[in-house]
């Protein structure tokens, strides 16, 4: 059942159809005594409960009281590498003894261990690790996922990767939606080493042609030492000619210009970006580009935090996102990411609540349809278990979600 009236609510939603930038990303809407009215997976009503329309009486609706708590659109994690094979603890150990991430990739590890693994997975294995993955990320509020290839970079296992997106999609009772994006760029193979250049061909005459349809989104690790700005220039170009959108890796390691590239490009978002330019954030602001951040990823490397201020005060659109991943950031805690975004990146838990909802969306090219509490938008909606939003950073790191609600349909609920 997709018709659904949640009563004496306390909604707290950023409004519209696009990326909220700058300042406007603390513009929420909060209605204290509200009324949400879902219709056939639809939100057709969102507003004070004095207001509310009645429904017609030959559909059926189930009713929630939330008791004044608070409702929330789902949140929307915008960046992960959900598919994978294998686990890499041992590259978690190293980095404790100081190892570099760039370190443990010449010496074998980091992507091109999961590469190995993911090569050797059959899609069905993958297909249930990913799903438990999922079944997690409901429980936490998140209602929207991005799932990237890149663990293949060969056809065969970067089709085995998207097709293993597409069938966990389609499950009748899946609890998110899955957006996937192609990653074939995530590293040089080592079959490739040292020919970056006739991998990225491969890439353009061969994977791009055979995943058109499969995937969305296509995705570069624009990085010194992987593909760096003309290498990854030349891929986003012939992928946009063949009508993907645009994301990146940027500036994550070094400052190199991934930021300026996804500009020049009209990228629907640039990721990571720690070490992000002050051109880089000055032309993906003028650019419209969004700035997804990674906290997880930083916090788990040791890194210093991408500029978050920086990219608000230029009047850009920030997003957050959990990197979920094997190796960098081996976790998709939305309750640590708010925890980090708001106490070590400057960010207003308004700002944090715009940047996982409707920024998160934007930086999907969704916006649109998700991402905000206002009809016409899918009914994707979080209930907290209390009436104060302010409650998600103070509970450091520890779920406050009590049910979430995913196209009209519960899907987790929460002692």
């Amino acid at each position: 059942m997709k018709n659904l009236i949640i009563e004496n609510v306390k909604i707290v939603t950023p409004l519209g159809s696009e990326s909220s930038k700058g300042d406007k990303m603390r513009d929420i809407y909060v209605e204290p005594e509200g009324c949400i009215i879902i219709t056939g997976g639809t939100i057709s009503y969102a507003g004070p409960m004095k207001g509310k329309p009645a429904v017609r009486p030959d559909e059926h609706y189930d009713t929630i009281d939330a008791k004044g708590n608070v409702a929330l659109p789902g949140f929307v994690d915008s960046h992960t590498h959900l598919i994978f094979g294998g686990f890499r603890p041992d590259e978690f150990e190293w980095r404790l003894k100081g190892d570099s991430y760039m370190s443990i990739m010449e010496r074998g590890g980091g992507i091109q261990s999961t590469v190995n693994a993911t090569r050797d997975t059959s899609k069905e294995e993958l297909k249930k690790k990913a799903q438990w993955f999922i079944d997690r990320m409901s429980e936490m509020g998140v209602t929207t996922v991005e799932a990237k290839s890149g663990y293949g970079l060969d056809s065969e296992t970067e089709i085995k990767m998207l097709d293993a997106i597409s069938e966990l999609a389609g499950e009748p009772d899946q609890k998110v939606e899955l957006i996937a994006t192609f990653l074939g760029a995530h590293a040089v193979p080592k079959e490739y080493s040292g020919r970056t250049a006739e991998y990225v061909d491969l890439i353009i005459n061969e994977m791009l042609p055979k995943v058109k349809g499969k995937a969305k989104c296509c995705d570069v690790f624009c990085e010194k030492n992987v593909f760096e700005v003309e290498d990854s220039r030349r891929l986003l170009e012939a992928a946009a000619a063949m009508g993907y959108s645009l994301k990146l890796h940027a500036d994550e390691i070094i400052t190199l210009g991934g930021a300026e590239l996804s500009a020049e490009l009209g990228a629907l978002s640039a990721d990571h970006l720690l070490h992000v330019s002050d051109e880089g954030v000055r032309r993906m602001a003028e650019a419209g580009v969004v700035a997804t951040l990674l906290p997880l990823t930083a916090f788990a490397l040791k890194e210093p935090f991408a500029p978050a201020r920086k990219f608000i005060d230029a009047g850009a659109a920030v997003a957050l996102a959990t990197d979920l991943n094997p190796g960098s950031c081996f976790s998709g805690s939305i309750p640590l990411t708010i925890a980090l975004a708001c106490i070590y990146m400057g960010m207003s838990i308004e700002e944090t609540i715009t940047a996982l909802t409707l920024n998160g969306a934007a930086a999907l090219g969704m916006a649109d349809k998700i991402g905000s509490l206002e009809a016409g938008k899918r009914g994707d909606v979080v209930i907290l278990g209390c009436d104060n939003y302010h409650i998600i950073p103070y509970y450091v790191g520890m779920n406050c979600v009590q049910t979430t609600i995913y196209d009209g349909k519960i899907v987790a609920r929460n002692k």
